[in-house]
């Protein structure tokens, strides 16, 4: 008996164990899917990851033919790194790069012929300075005039001149082709992947269709049209129009039930009531919203604890984001809302100022790089649509951030559709949104979940400070 209980506790104890390991294993998977969503992430790890590859793949032909010289590898492995760490920037042209370096190694062949006739033949291990002055000069000025300007070309231009049992002209040839091999590779890998990197890794482009709304307070049925809008944008969005009971008003409908015939308890009017006028009540909001915006409606009304029934409405009906009115109690934000954004799910606290339910001009704010900033961005073109516009702004506080910053910005909205503008503003965030939130519909800003709350408590979020403002504002946070 003590045996079997002992092996029955160990079984238990495994399978928790096992529970616990694919928890953490989910847990560490969704921490890297969103780090990667970082732009510069995904290029360092791209850059780690593919160029060991093609330069082992060198090497292995390089082995193999034996006429192929080790000086291949520092052009082709600072050239592969300046494609690869900047795929949008200045030097990031198969053509150019291929180019370049050819023509870098070219000028260095046009000078050693040149210090030979000129100077004689001289020993392998001795570069003659005018050699080497010469095939800098040549390719300087040969990259200039074919705007094939590339820094690889002036290595190879120089290595040509010490490519010791090698002749000259097979490190050219050589150079080529391998300049060829790592181009075509950049290329599938830019089309392919990194210039589609929102559909493989952003998951607001693929997910966030079924949104969940809870009706709550005077702003609801605005709060429901925002989430429409958005929901609209995809074509299998869905909108589901939740309204709690509170766990009162269904304690005195129970005690007021009646019994049957068998003694059965059956629900008693005043629950019924309370139920009726709530499927009513969205009913009629989501009529307006599938006449007015062809998006599929559906109404569940739950009854407890509105944050408890809130989750569980969104796990039962499939939901991928909550949108709910933005609330706060007594100056803070309220239990609820902040129940929300330390939950599992994407959600949108929507403050709505008036009757708009349009939003064509949308101002982002966006503070750092990362999968929130790109939702952000993903939610702002979904609302403005094809004719509406959406600036992505950040401030920065000295004049020495502005072209990180800048670049920041670029990573971001480059896989964005949309008309889209970036602006990087010196100013202080508060400032700068109490001076342009009147020229926008729309302000949406993150809820800086990511901040320890001793950070929060020094300086309270930014949704927190702007009040007063006369516009929209939607806070997002990303689920955890």
């Amino acid at each position: 008996m003590d045996l079997r209980h002992l092996a029955t506790r160990a079984v238990a104890r495994a399978g928790a164990l096992r529970a616990r390991i694919r928890r953490i294993e989910r847990r560490e998977m969704v921490a890297f899917g969103r780090w990667i969503e970082n732009t510069n992430n995904l290029l360092h790890l791209s850059i780690l990851l593919i160029i060991p590859v093609l330069i082992a793949g060198v090497t292995f032909i390089s082995n193999s033919v034996s006429t192929l010289s080790f000086l291949l590898f520092p052009p082709l492995a600072s050239g592969s790194y300046t494609l690869f760490s900047d795929p949008e920037g200045r030097y990031a042209s198969p053509v150019k790069f291929v180019v370049a370096l050819t023509v870098g190694a070219l000028c260095g062949l046009v000078a050693v012929g040149f210090t030979g006739w000129a100077y004689g033949p001289t020993g392998t291990a001795l570069v003659h300075p005018s050699a080497a002055a010469l095939a800098i000069f040549l390719a300087g000025v040969t990259t200039w005039l074919l705007d094939v300007e590339a820094p690889s070309a002036f290595s190879t231009a120089l290595l040509t001149l010490v490519t010791g049992d090698v002749n000259p002209e097979e490190y050219v040839v050589s150079i080529f082709f391998a300049s060829v091999v790592i181009a075509v590779t950049f290329t599938v890998w830019r089309e392919q992947f990194y210039e589609r990197r929102a559909e493989y890794l952003y998951g607001t482009v693929r997910g966030d269709d079924h949104v969940l709304v809870p009706m709550r307070g005077e702003t609801a049925t605005q709060t429901a049209f925002f989430a429409a809008r958005l929901a609209a944008a995809h074509s299998a969005g869905k909108v589901v129009l939740l309204d709690v009971l509170p766990p009162e008003a269904t304690a005195a409908a129970e005690g007021d039930a009646d019994t049957d015939a068998d003694g059965d308890a059956t629900a008693g009017g005043g629950l019924d009531t309370d139920a009726d006028a709530s499927v009513e009540r969205l009913e009629s909001c989501a009529h307006q919203l599938r006449t007015r915006l062809g998006v599929p409606v559906e109404v569940a009304v739950a009854r407890g604890d509105p944050l408890t029934a809130t989750t569980e409405a969104a796990a039962s009906t499939n939901s991928d984001l909550v949108v709910t009115p933005y609330e706060e109690d007594r100056g803070l934000l309220s239990d609820y809302v902040r129940g929300l954004f330390g939950g599992s799910y994407d959600t949108v606290a929507f403050r709505s100022t008036g009757e708009t339910y349009r939003w064509r001009r949308i101002l982002v704010l966006v503070s750092r790089p990362g999968d929130a900033a790109h939702a952000m961005i993903d939610f702002a073109t979904r609302l403005a649509g094809k004719t509406g516009s959406v600036s992505v702004t950040t401030c920065i506080s000295s004049e020495v951030e502005r072209r990180p910053a800048e670049s920041k910005l670029a990573n971001l909205v480059e896989t964005a559709d949309g008309n889209i503008e970036t602006r990087v503003a010196r100013s202080d965030v508060t400032s700068f949104i109490a001076s342009n939130a009147a020229t926008y519909d729309l302000v949406v800003l993150g809820s800086s979940g990511d901040r320890s709350p001793a950070s929060r408590f020094i300086s309270p979020p930014t949704f927190e400070r702007i009040r007063e403002i006369d516009c929209d504002v939607a806070v997002f946070d990303r689920g955890h």
